[in-house]
């Protein structure tokens, strides 16, 4: 069980910002550039419920044939990616809750498509025109569930530091940690991922209403420890190569009410309670299991929905996109209740109960 510090003055979620890579290819481009063939990997492409996703991919040879990207290339991609698409999430945020990067005391950036040494707090430090003296931390490697974990430690910052702002920045650069080799495997998860990044800051202070967003009131963690090999990254010749089992929507959904019961009650809520939940954009089935298991309507998964159609599966910043949807219908009203919800490796499962 995790909740945020005991305190009257609970962090405020008042802004966010997101951005993507100019370039935006349809499932059909997809499989037209790498001339897929196979029949059974055209179907997970046209099957996904995905329109289109946002990418950086090299541009084919004279031959028409997508170069190949090795290693280094792909950690390059992975950076100037996260630091073009993650500065502007990151300016956007700050635009839209009129404070300045110079305000900010505290960054945590969340990534689970590449890895670098200093982390990306670092250079989003820097290019984003924080204070050198900001506190920072690094959340890496914990999948499509990182922006909750990352959520849970900048909370913790800004309710133990009321009127200091934090800030979260998540930056998935998925087309970095592509393997195209045709393979059934590969074929599942380059179906279903897209680049994108999303900036959220939080405060804690006592002059905030539910007008200026909802307040962070604690959290739920679930892992299934049998369940650890089937979502993993392996490292098979030079490249990380993502492995998606095929049982992961059932595991999500045979689970799913374990953290979200345990989360409620604690409250002293019901399911019925919830005007507003935000889930992870992981997959048809996999919202489809947990839409079914909680009992909830298509209306509360509309904005998920909506984000894999027009983005595909963005890792750990999902749940922000559709927070930012829910945002712009301006009809969250004082006193609503909602629920996020994030899953990844472990399987994992990591959920949040915020209030306007």
């Amino acid at each position: 069980m995790v909740s945020v510090m005991d305190t009257e003055l609970k962090p405020r979620l008042i802004s966010v910002g997101t951005a993507n890579p100019p370039s935006t290819y349809t499932q059909q481009d997809l499989l037209e550039l790498f001339r897929c063939e196979n029949k059974l990997i055209r179907r997970f492409f046209t099957n996904s419920h995905i329109n289109k996703r946002h990418l950086v991919l090299p541009e084919p040879d004279e031959d028409g044939e997508m170069p190949f990207e090795d290693g280094e290339k792909l950690i390059d991609k992975h950076l100037k990616t996260s630091l073009s698409i993650g500065t502007e999430a990151m300016t956007k945020c700050l635009s839209n809750s009129a404070m300045t990067a110079e305000e900010i005391d505290y960054i945590c950036a969340v990534t689970t498509t590449g890895f670098l040494a200093p982390g990306l707090s670092a250079y989003f430090t820097r290019d984003g025109g924080l204070r050198d003296n900001v506190h920072r931390v690094d959340v890496v490697g914990m999948g499509c569930n990182a922006g909750m974990n990352g959520l849970l430690q900048t909370t913790q910052y800004a309710a133990n530091n009321p009127g200091n702002p934090a800030m979260m920045v998540s930056s998935e650069i998925c087309s970095a940690a592509y393997v195209f080799d045709m393979t059934v495997r590969t074929g599942v998860v380059n179906s279903l991922f897209g680049d994108g990044s999303a900036a959220i800051v939080l405060l804690a202070r006592d002059d905030l209403s539910f007008k200026d967003g909802p307040q962070i009131m604690g959290f739920e963690s679930l892992i299934v420890p049998q369940a650890l090999e089937e979502m993993r990254f392996d490292f098979v010749d030079g490249l990380f190569s993502f492995y998606l089992g095929r049982d992961i929507p059932y595991l999500i959904g045979d689970n799913i009410e374990k953290p979200i019961n345990a989360l409620l009650d604690r409250f002293g809520l019901k399911r019925r309670d919830i005007k507003h939940w935000l889930i992870h954009s992981g997959g048809k089935k996999v919202i489809d299991a947990i839409k079914y298991n909680l009992g909830i309507t298509e209306h509360d998964v509309r904005h998920t929905r909506t984000i894999l159609r027009d983005f595909g599966n963005l890792s750990s910043g999902a749940f922000l996109f559709s927070f930012q949807e829910l945002t712009r219908e301006k009809i969250a009203e004082e006193g609503d209740w909602g629920v996020t919800i994030a899953m990844g490796p472990g399987i994992s499962i990591e959920t949040g109960l915020i209030r306007w």
